[in-house]
C-alpha cells in the first residue's frame, strides 16, 4: 500500500541520517515533498508570515525558490528588463550583510558564461544582465534564458547555505556572525541542475559534495534528482556505498502508484545499475521483442539506451560499446534505422533482419554486464 507525500516526509524526517538522496522521474513529486517536509519540520499557522526573529530549521531549494525571482519585462518600452528578487531576509543576510555579491557573479558565470555579467541595484533586490561582445561593446538590459536564471538562484542559494555551514562550525555559538541558525536541522536541496552541460553538472556536484564533507554540525541534507549523472556522481563523491546498506538504505527510488500515493523504495548501487532510465528502455525494448512488434522508433530507443550506458561507463562513443567484429556495420544499422530523412523512408515496421538485430544488439548490452539490476 502506498504513502502519501507527508508519510514519506515522516520517513525522511525520523531516519536521522547525515545524508539521503532521492532519485525520482519528473512528475513523480519531488518539489511536493520538499514542501511538504518543511511543514512537517517548520509547521506554521495559516496565513502566518515567516518571522525573521523565528528560528530557522530548515532550509530548502526547489522550483518555490526560484519563484522569489521574477521579470519585469518593461512591456511600455521594452528596454529596462530586470530580474526583481522578492523582499527577502536570507538574501538581504548574504548581499548586505555578508557581502557575497562578487561571489554570486563569479559562481554563475564559471557555469554560463564569463561575458554575462548580472549587476544588483544598491539595495539588492534588482538585478540586469549585461553582455559582452567581441569588439569591446556590450549589449544592456538583456533577459537571460530561464536555464540561466535557474543557475542564477542556484549560485545565490549556494552561498547561503556555504555561509551558513561555515557559520555553524565554528562549535561556540557567542563566537559566531550570527546565531539566525543555531536550531538549523536540515538542508533540503531539489534538483540544482538545469540546463549545465556535463562538465559543468559534474563540477556543481562535486562542490555540493564538499560542502556537505566540510560540515561538521548536526545538520542533515536532504537531496532529490531527476539526472542520473547528478546522482551518481553524488553518491559516488559521498561514498553512499559504504554507507547505504540493505535494511539501513540512505539512498531511495520515489515512485508515484497510479491511486495517488507514494512509495519510497531503499536502491542499492548508483542509478546506472539499480533504477534509472536505463531499466525503463530495456524494458520497453524486451516488451516490444517478446511480443513482435517492433517498430522504427525501437531503435532510436536503443541508440538512446547504448548512449547513456556509455555515459555512465565513460566510453567517449557510443559505439564503442558494439561488437567489436562487426561494429561499423552495426553502426550503420543502428544510425540508418533511427534517422529518417526521407519521407517515404517513414515505414514503421522493419524488416525482419533489422528486428533480429534490435534483439541481438540489446541482448549483447545485458549479457556482457554493461549495467545489472541490485
Amino acid at each position: 500500500m502506498g504513502k502519501t507525500l507527508t508519510e514519506i516526509a515522516q520517513t525522511l524526517k525520523y531516519a536521522n541520517k547525515k545524508v539521503q538522496l532521492i532519485y525520482a522521474f519528473n512528475g513523480a513529486g519531488k518539489t511536493r515533498l520538499s514542501r511538504e517536509f518543511k511543514k512537517l519540520v517548520a509547521p506554521r499557522n495559516e496565513g502566518e508570515e515567516q518571522e525573521d526573529e523565528k528560528p530557522i530549521k530548515v532550509l530548502y531549494y526547489n522550483a518555490f525558490t526560484e519563484d522569489l525571482f521574477y521579470w519585469d519585462n518593461d512591456l511600455d518600452e521594452d528596454r529596462n528588463r530586470k530580474l526583481i528578487i522578492h523582499p527577502n531576509s536570507f538574501t538581504d543576510w548574504i548581499f548586505k550583510d555578508q557581502g557575497q555579491e562578487s561571489n554570486v557573479i563569479t559562481h554563475f558565470q564559471h557555469y554560463t558564461n564569463d561575458k554575462l555579467t548580472p549587476s544588483f541595484n544598491e539595495d539588492f533586490n534588482e538585478i540586469v544582465f549585461s553582455l559582452e561582445r567581441g569588439d569591446n561593446n556590450k549589449i544592456d538590459n538583456i533577459k537571460i534564458s530561464k536555464g540561466e536564471e535557474s543557475c542564477l538562484v542556484w549560485c545565490v542559494f549556494f552561498s547561503l547555505i556555504k555561509l551558513v555551514i561555515d557559520t555553524l562550525n565554528e562549535s561556540e555559538p557567542a563566537n559566531r556572525d550570527t546565531n539566525q541558525f543555531d536550531e538549523l536541522e536540515y538542508v533540503f536541496i531539489d534538483d540544482p541542475v538545469s540546463s549545465l552541460d556535463e562538465n559543468h553538472l559534474i563540477e556543481l556536484t562535486v562542490n555540493i559534495s564538499d560542502l556537505i564533507k566540510s560540515s561538521q554540525s548536526d545538520v542533515k541534507f536532504i537531496i532529490t534528482t531527476h539526472n542520473p549523472l547528478f546522482y551518481n556522481v553524488l553518491y559516488n563523491e559521498l561514498e553512499l556505498k559504504k554507507k547505504n546498506k540493505k535494511g539501513n538504505e540512505c539512498c531511495y527510488l520515489l515512485n508515484k502508484k497510479d491511486d495517488g500515493t507514494y512509495e519510497l523504495n531503499g536502491k542499492l548501487g548508483d542509478s546506472n545499475k539499480s533504477f534509472s532510465y536505463h531499466l525503463y528502455l530495456r524494458q520497453v525494448l524486451q516488451e516490444a521483442i517478446d511480443s513482435n512488434s517492433i517498430q522504427k522508433y525501437h531503435f532510436m530507443l536503443l541508440r538512446n539506451l547504448y548512449e547513456k550506458t556509455a555515459n555512465f561507463l565513460g566510453y567517449p562513443q557510443w559505439s564503442d560499446l558494439l561488437p567489436d567484429d562487426k561494429k561499423t556495420y552495426y553502426n550503420r544499422i543502428i544510425q540508418f534505422t533511427s534517422h529518417s530523412t526521407l519521407s517515404n523512408e517513414a515505414v514503421p515496421e522493419p524488416t525482419e533482419p533489422e528486428k533480429q538485430t534490435l534483439k541481438f544488439l540489446l541482448g549483447y548490452l545485458v549479457d556482457n554486464n554493461y549495467y545489472t539490476e541490485e
